[in-house]
């Protein structure tokens, strides 16, 4: 294993452990068994390590599936490429929350995460805003009502995801399949 992978091993075990406002650069070295100057030569900031972690240590790359989905539109299913979508949310929610959270224990840290992730022209309303894409590319092809908000739409699904995500973590009470989520969602949206 490369220098850089055993990096990103050791920051995703940190970050997932102690969250990401308690997760240092100086920890997450240690574990890697490199230096800060080896880490640095490899990731920009704590904010790139976290990115890189979203990227090639969660599973499901939801960022990626999204990018992907408006070349879909049209051909297919739009439920089953929904509950793929609620899915790998779910998924990457569940593996993701337990490392964001902290950052709003934290004001100074979060403005500056926001900021790192403004500068690199990213942050988590992407994935709204892709999924809102693919809904009205879905919309133009006549899959979805015309009056139908793709915007809002996106949002009710991702936010029904983070919920289900934020419950695994907090209670054992069963949670909502992505099928009966998009069940749910689409019936009274499609034409």
């Amino acid at each position: 294993m490369g220098t850089r992978d055993r990096m990103l091993d050791a920051a995703a075990h940190v970050m997932r452990t102690r969250g990401l406002a308690r997760a240092t650069t100086k920890e997450i070295a240690k574990e890697s068994g490199f230096s800060e100057a080896a880490l640095y030569k490899h990731f920009r900031d704590k904010t790139d390590l976290f990115l890189a972690v979203l990227q090639e240590r969660v599973p499901g790359n939801l960022r990626a599936m999204l990018t992907d989905l408006p070349d879909r539109a049209g051909r297919g299913e739009l439920r089953t490429a929904l509950e793929e979508v609620a899915g790998v949310a779910i998924e990457f929610y569940a593996e993701t929350f337990p490392m964001g959270a902290s950052l709003f224990s934290e004001p100074a840290l979060l403005a500056a995460h926001r900021e790192a992730l403004r500068d690199r022209g990213i942050g988590p309303q992407a994935i709204r805003e892709a999924l809102a894409a693919y809904l009205s590319a879905e919309q133009r092809a006549g899959a979805l009502k015309p009056d139908v908000d793709p915007e809002s739409a996106a949002a009710l699904l991702l936010g029904a995801c983070f919920q289900n995500a934020f419950l695994t973590h907090f209670t054992d009470t069963p949670n909502p399949t992505p099928t009966d989520l998009v069940r749910t969602l689409l019936d009274p949206l499609t034409t």
